[in-house]
């Protein structure tokens, strides 16, 4: 099941609570595990509206026109002036399919966690065996004519890349996006970016400032 925003919600009283970040979760995962890293943004004065994705199984395709729909409702918001988009692993590529489908005019920055750019190497090894069960396993191959391969990047956006330093499902090259932006890593495993303060801090410092504040965080700095 998908959940859906409401136009025109409660806005944070806060000067940024006309910008709104909507977060996309990954594979495997559901809208929960967002929770920590919202109510973090919302302490720095921001609304959230994380998003999520029930079905595994079928592409991630169509997944995107879901949030290509949800990025409308909050475009068309009259409560919300900029639209940031904070997303994790396979919710980035979700998110950069559904701005292939539609660009809100409020679009602001783009910070990814952990995305398979490039593709995965853990998508490319189970693919023969899980890849007829979950599309998504093949769709995010790092074969050159894989799906994650061949769609656009989006272009003329602030957007930042974080990656994860202990990561053993995508790796750190795969992250990187053909396309101009500013890169962090957090020295910790794939889907411990949701839950670390630093890495929030990370996000925030980049939807501020459209830069990271450093180039890399200590091992252990911020659970």
């Amino acid at each position: 099941m998908t959940s859906h925003p409401q136009p025109g919600g409660t806005a944070d009283a806060s000067p940024r609570g006309r910008e709104c970040v909507a977060l996309v979760h990954g594979f495997l995962a559901n809208s929960m595990m967002l929770a920590v890293l919202a109510h973090r943004l919302r302490r720095h004065g921001y609304r959230t509206e994380p998003w999520g994705y029930r079905n595994m199984c079928c592409s991630l395709l169509v997944h995107a026109d879901r949030f290509a729909d949800v990025l409308r409702t909050l475009d068309a918001a009259p409560t919300i002036d900029t639209l940031h988009l904070v997303t994790h692993s396979m919710g980035c590529i979700i998110a950069r399919a559904a701005l292939d489908r539609f660009r809100p005019t409020k679009l602001g920055r783009f910070v990814m966690l952990a995305p398979p750019n490039r593709g995965s190497f853990v998508a490319t090894a189970a693919a023969g065996t899980f890849g007829r069960i979950f599309r998504p396993v093949v769709e995010l191959s790092t074969a050159e004519d894989s799906l994650v391969n061949s769609l656009p990047m989006p272009q003329g956006v602030d957007l930042g890349v974080i990656t994860a330093g202990r990561d053993a499902i995508i790796a750190p090259e795969s992250t990187r996006p053909d396309s101009p932006h500013d890169h962090a890593t957090v020295h910790c495993l794939h889907s411990s970016l949701l839950f670390r303060r630093d890495a929030a801090e990370l996000v925030a410092a980049f939807l501020r400032d459209a830069r990271f504040p450093d180039a890399s965080t200590p091992p252990g700095s911020g659970h």
